[in-house]
């Protein structure tokens, strides 16, 4: 009898993971772990109900906003993770960020942004995708897949430098200790987040449909 549910069972697993849309959640590589169970949001919090699971994936709901961010707060790291945009779509990579407030401004947002959709044609270098909001402009038009297909990004946060790899192309290389020193942002605006030295990670959702999956962290050692 347990023989039969056993094979019972492998075989479930086994039309489970061809089902179309469905990827089983990858093992951490060597050094992370994940932020992610793929399947609840388990260490997670914020905007809850603003995110769906669904096939290993956390999905930003269409129409709703807000922070879904860890639980856990983190200083330095390395973070990887996949995500898949819908056209046009909209989100942003939360770090070193308060419980409450505006990513983009209390703590540092790093742009999640469908920036080849045509209605985005005029916006500004440091809206692109991977920018640092306001205050770093990313190089664009050079790592972005097509929207629908899944894209690898990588960010490191060691003290005040940000590196950001996106498809394997470095395209934020940046230290933000001048502006912590008064430098002008890219904006013109006061962004207090980057004197943060820590704080939540998580997805600033903009009411667009975002995919998100394989979310691994390294923390760094203290300086």
């Amino acid at each position: 009898m347990r023989r039969t549910t056993l094979i019972h069972t492998a075989l479930l697993m086994a039309i489970v993971a061809v089902m179309p849309g469905f990827a089983p959640a990858a093992d951490p590589p060597a050094g992370f772990v994940s932020l992610f169970d793929g399947q609840t949001l388990a260490g997670w919090q914020g905007a809850i109900d603003g995110y769906d699971v669904v096939d290993g994936e956390i999905r930003s709901k269409p129409g709703v906003g807000g922070n879904l961010l860890t639980s856990d707060e983190f200083s330095d790291f390395v973070l990887r993770f996949e995500f898949r945009l819908t056209p046009g779509a909209n989100n942003g990579l939360a770090i070193r960020t308060p419980a409450k407030g505006d990513a983009a401004f209390d703590g540092i947002e790093l742009q999640i942004l469908d920036d080849g959709h045509e209605k985005y044609r005029s916006i500004e270098p440091w809206q692109v995708h991977g920018s640092i909001y306001g205050v770093v402009a990313a190089e664009r038009g050079t790592c972005l897949k097509p929207a629908g297909e899944w894209n690898s990004e990588e960010v490191t946060v060691d003290g005040t430098k940000i590196k950001v790899v996106v498809n394997g192309k470095t395209i934020v290389d940046a230290d933000i200790a001048p502006f912590r020193d008064g430098q002008p942002t890219l904006d013109g605006k006061p962004h207090p987040g980057l004197q943060r030295k820590q704080g939540h990670i998580g997805f600033a959702g903009h009411h667009d449909e975002v995919h998100f999956r394989n979310i691994f962290i390294r923390p760094l050692g203290e300086k």
